[in-house]
Parts: C-alpha cells; sequence; structure tokens
C-alpha cells in the first residue's frame, strides 16, 4: 500500500509547531543570558567561588575561636585614569578568628569635579572567600566624592570560624581582602 504524501495543512501545522517550539527556546535564551548575572553572583555569594565574600547582617552573633588568629592583608587599586587616591590605613591587621573587625580606607578625589566610584572586591586564596564575611562596607554603595574630598571608608568583617575545620584551609595563614574602584557614569547604576 503506497503512503499518501503529506498535505499542505499538515506540513503548515507542523512547521507553526517548529517555529513556536524555537521562539520559546530562543526567549528562554535571552532569559537566561540577562538572569545570568545575579544568578552567577548569588551563587558567588553563597560558596565563596572565586574569592567572593560572604555578607551578615549588623547584628550578626559569631562566636570567636580564642587562641586562633590569622594575618589579613588589604590590597586597594584604581582603575586607570580614575582620578583618585586610594589606599587602607594599614596594610595588615592580626584579627582573631570569629571576632569582628574594622579595616578603614581612605579614598581621595584629586580632580577639579565630582566623581562617583563603584568598588569591586575579592578575597585570596579563593578557597578563604566564603569563610570571609562583610558586616558593613563601603563596597555594597556607590561613593560620590567631591574636588579635593577625601573620606574615610570603614569596612565591618569577621572570619567564620568554620575555616578551621576546612581541609582546604588548614595552611592558610593570611587572607588578602582586595579592593578596585572603577568609575561610574553620571546616570549609570552600577550592576
Amino acid at each position: 500500500m503506497a503512503t499518501l504524501p503529506p498535505s499542505p495543512f499538515d506540513r503548515d501545522r507542523r512547521n507553526r509547531r517548529t517555529l513556536v517550539l524555537m521562539a520559546v527556546v530562543g526567549l528562554s535564551m535571552l532569559a537566561l543570558g540577562f538572569a545570568s548575572v545575579p544568578l552567577y553572583r548569588i551563587f558567588c555569594e553563597r560558596t565563596g567561588f572565586g574569592g567572593t565574600t560572604s555578607r551578615a547582617a549588623v547584628d550578626v552573633q559569631v562566636r570567636a575561636a580564642a587562641g586562633h588568629t590569622m594575618s589579613i592583608r588589604f590590597d586597594s587599586n584604581v582603575q586607570p585614569g580614575m582620578p583618585w587616591q586610594f589606599y587602607p590605613e594599614h596594610r595588615t591587621d592580626t584579627v582573631t578568628i570569629g571576632r569582628k573587625d574594622m579595616a578603614i580606607f581612605i579614598a581621595k578625589n584629586l580632580s577639579d569635579r565630582p566623581v562617583t566610584g563603584t568598588a569591586s572586591f575579592n578575597v585570596t586564596p579563593t578557597q578563604a572567600g566564603g569563610y570571609f564575611t562583610k558586616i558593613q562596607c563601603f563596597c555594597f554603595t556607590q561613593q560620590t566624592l567631591q574636588p579635593g574630598e577625601e573620606v574615610r571608608m570603614p569596612v565591618l568583617y569577621y572570619v567564620d570560624p568554620k575555616i578551621l575545620d576546612d581541609p582546604d584551609n588548614r595552611d592558610t595563614q593570611q587572607i588578602t581582602l582586595s579592593y578596585t574602584f572603577y568609575p561610574v557614569e553620571q546616570g549609570k547604576k552600577a550592576s
């Protein structure tokens, strides 16, 4: 018995179904593209991936690990062309693991116009990022400095005592917290 060729109606229906399916796939890929940055940021904050630090509430209660200290080194940079001087008040600090501490960074606008900046940050060694927790930081918001203005910017943080139980951090004796300030164009929000 010979099979009949598909009717134009069947072919049109299959073509429409394929078109709808391809449109759904394309829109899904577009939505995933827009969602990937915030999803990646959430993933990094939860896991410490890539040296991303954790964030805690101001009233967080942490138990200090008596007798366990760690050296924290502070690094500061500005993007080339940004007219700021930016540096930590102290380059290193020795902290008790689990105890809240504060570091001060100083920024000065060297230009004759207001400049708004935002800071990106990371922690090295990267496997320690999930244990370095910031409570308050200038990096959470944009900073605008007027011409010649100098400000002191605090970072309130602690090293989570769970770091002592992590075999990947057994030999970690120093954590480096590094910031880089970037200019924010007027009228644009930081991502």
